[in-house]
């Protein structure tokens, strides 16, 4: 029967899209029109900004959900064919079977009822099957009165030689059948699953003799939570003491209800001669073969929730970062701090070259401020210095103490701000900066990458692996395939939108750029190296490799200053070149003179200029991009001001209100850089006087912020804030 049901069953395209169109809010169409520009290999940033026409304005995160659950839905599908094609190979699939597979919605109830056909390890079952115990396992099953003693049922299961010495074993053998058979039950696996799921318990328990060392584990020592609240930083913080050999976790369910409604489900007939024998079955089969089932199944199921909240949690977080105000292109001199190997400086000009190095030691042990003075002033002086960047790691402080006299004492009016140094010294020691300034030592690149990160974080975060920028919380504990994807996604969606200078980018810069990866920017670099700066957008169809689809994706994320065409230092994609002179002939002006024009959209009616190619939205875009070309979507600029008289933890005191830096935000609450080496924590309870609900939604990384200290842990590195005052 099996051999004659169709197995080629092609993937439901328009039943998907009906069901993305309710999760984003937008019609089947719009879904439909994003599936076709994504599966014909447009990025999700040009898809966004320049092809809004047909998507009819669907943004980012609507399209990454799209192009997320469209990679699930086809999985689900390819694995439902594979399961479909084992099971008919088997003989065993039925139209009933393959209607209930193909209504799977999820890989947990397909993988539920895939189980019972699965080749199986040696098993209790198994080795009774060996034994020729199916049939008798098979008369339990059926549960119908056979009108004979017990003896009679199980003699002629006896084979002495078989393993089977007398009746009692037989029996045994067949109930351990008959336990497997119930935990395969794929209606059972999936209830029990989804009352775990609902009224389950999360159990942490010390493990012996580990309790000294347990202390970071504290709250998680005899610990219970129910699984359908317990937040991700929690779950990834059990997990996190259960993979250090700390503690055991466990899922705790009501067994007593389990067990009546197994029995309510699979005991049929109560006067049959084994019913004693079944019902205590029924507790094998939850203890022995389901419960270690569920228990793996619920643990996944709240670790891929957890890793993708904590992931989210990641990607918002770098988002800000990435996308901190940059101090712009000024003469920078980076400074990162030290105290025995005393400060190296670095010197970049307003394009982020490298002019010149040093070292000075205003701090302890030598403390010579006086030579420090010198050289610091020397370098001012020579290269007319407009930005000092201080690393905020060791010896921060102090050196920004002595940076703060300097420009005090000498009348100065240069910038100065503290800069996160996190990822900094594997961005040095990398291959990438030995490639870009292979004669200098590994401690003055990372003064250079401290004076970039001020010029423009976006341009020089890129450099470093994004989990080494320390804004994420068990960045090493979560999914690491998802969290790359996640973050390079997000590091491609903040480059996109702020834009690329051909002519200046760095090949890990220009590898985020749309359309464009790690071996088209290599090709870029070398071009540009070799042929010297780009004069126009359409030189780009010259560098090797780089064909007409990388061009259309990257072209209007890129641009060229001082180039032959205006409109290339714009994000007017060239596709809509014709579309600006059109509107310049329009407005009877010359198109080069429209560029940068105020009033535009005042002075043209989108609707009057969109025909079959482009269309009134598309008009609008062009119209506000021509008013302000290129135009950088990042805040302005400001250096936040820490308090001289507090440099370490013991100069805290309860009550102080202080300046500080947001430095990673999570469902907990957010940590702030104050100045004194340890971040300390505003709870989530302590960020606003009226209920938060998401962090997110009061504070964001690089967010300068007026806290006051509620309480200062100085063994323990820990130190409580609040924003609930009267400034």
């Amino acid at each position: 029967m099996s051999s004659t049901i169709p197995l080629d069953i092609a993937f439901d395209l328009k039943s998907f899209c009906n069901e993305i169109a309710k999760a984003v809010q937008a019609q089947p169409a719009q879904i439909i029109a994003a599936v076709e520009l994504l599966d014909a290999g447009n990025t999700i940033p040009f898809i966004a900004r320049y092809r809004k026409e047909v998507t009819r304005g669907l943004d980012e995160v609507a399209l990454r959900l799209i192009q997320d659950s469209l990679e699930k839905a086809r999985e689900l599908h390819a694995r439902k064919g594979t399961v479909l094609k084992t099971i008919c190979e088997l003989g065993a699939l039925t139209p009933e079977l393959q209607k209930q597979i193909l209504e799977c919605t999820d890989l947990p109830s397909l993988e539920a009822i895939y189980a019972p056909y699965k080749p199986k390890r040696r098993t209790r079952a198994t080795i009774a099957k060996e034994r020729g115990l199916e049939p008798l396992a098979l008369l339990l099953l059926k549960q119908a009165n056979l009108g004979k003693t017990r003896r009679e049922i199980l003699k002629p299961y006896v084979n002495a030689e078989q393993g089977v010495p007398d009746e009692d074993t037989a029996l045994a053998g067949a109930l351990d059948i008959v336990a497997e058979v119930w935990s395969d039950d794929a209606e059972t696996r999936i209830w029990l699953v989804d009352v775990a799921m609902k009224r389950g318990r999360i159990v942490s328990k010390v493990k012996r003799g580990k309790k000294e060392e347990a202390e970071k584990f504290e709250q998680y020592l005899d610990y219970s939570e129910s699984v359908s609240r317990i937040p991700s930083h929690r779950f990834l913080a059990i997990q996190r003491g259960e993979a250090d050999g700390i503690l055991n976790a466990s899922l705790e369910l009501d067994r007593d209800d389990a067990i009546a409604q197994m029995r309510a489900n699979f005991l049929t007939n109560p006067r049959f001669e084994f019913s004693k024998e079944l019902a205590n079955t029924v507790e094998d089969c939850l203890d022995r073969l389901l419960l270690p089932v569920t228990e793996s199944t619920v643990m996944q199921k709240l670790k891929e929730k957890s890793d993708d909240e904590a992931i989210l949690v990641f990607a918002k977080n770098l988002r800000e970062l990435l996308l901190a105000p940059p101090a712009g292109p000024k003469v920078t001199l980076g400074v990162d701090p030290g105290f025995r190997t005393g400060c190296k400086l670095a010197v970049v000009d307003g394009t982020g070259k490298y002019l010149a190095h040093a070292t000075i030691y205003p701090t302890p042990p030598t403390s010579d401020t006086t030579g420090a003075e010198k050289i610091v002033l020397g370098l001012i002086q020579r290269y007319g210095i407009e930005l000092i960047a201080i690393g905020n790691g060791t010896a921060s402080r102090e050196t920004d103490a002595f940076f703060s006299n300097l420009l005090r004492s000498h009348q100065l009016t240069i910038t100065k701000a503290m800069v996160s140094e996190s990822g900094a010294s594997i961005y040095s020691a990398s291959e990438l900066a030995g490639r870009e300034y292979p004669d200098l030592d590994v401690t003055v690149r990372g003064a250079i990458s401290i004076a970039h990160r001020l010029q423009d974080p976006l341009a020089e975060l890129v450099k470093t692996d994004p989990k080494s920028i320390g804004v994420g919380q068990y960045q090493h504990d979560v999914n690491q395939t998802l969290l790359k994807k996640c973050l390079e996604r997000e590091v491609e969606s903040c480059v996109n939108r702020v834009g690329v200078d051909l002519n200046m980018a760095s090949m890990p810069l220009l590898s985020f750029v749309s359309g464009i990866g790690p071996k088209l920017a290599e090709n870029i670099v070398r071009f540009r190296d070799e042929n010297g700066r780009f004069l126009n957008r359409q030189q780009l169809l010259k560098v090797p490799k780089l064909g007409p689809k990388a061009f259309e994706q990257s072209a209007g994320f890129l641009r060229i200053r001082d180039g032959s065409q205006p409109l290339d230092n714009s994000a007017v994609h060239p596709e809509c070149y014709p579309l600006v002179e059109r509107i310049a002939k329009h407005l009877q002006v010359p198109a080069d003179k429209i560029v940068g024009m105020q009033g535009l959209e005042q002075k043209v009616r989108p609707s009057d200029l969109a025909d079959d190619r482009f269309g009134a939205v598309t008009v609008a875009d062009v119209l506000q991009e021509l008013t302000k070309p290129g135009r950088d979507p990042r805040r302005e600029f400001q250096a936040v001001r820490f308090s001289d008289a507090v440099q370490t933890m013991d100069d805290l005191r309860e009550g102080m209100v202080l300046e500080g830096v947001v430095t990673n935000v999570t469902h907990f609450g957010a940590f702030v850089d104050i100045g004194v080496h340890q971040d300390g924590l505003i709870h989530i309870s302590q960020l606003s006087n009226t209920f938060v609900k998401d962090p997110n939604e009061i504070v964001a990384v690089g967010d300068s912020v007026k806290v006051k200290v509620l309480e200062v842990d100085v063994p323990r590195k820990r130190i409580s804030l609040t924003r609930k005052f009267k400034d």
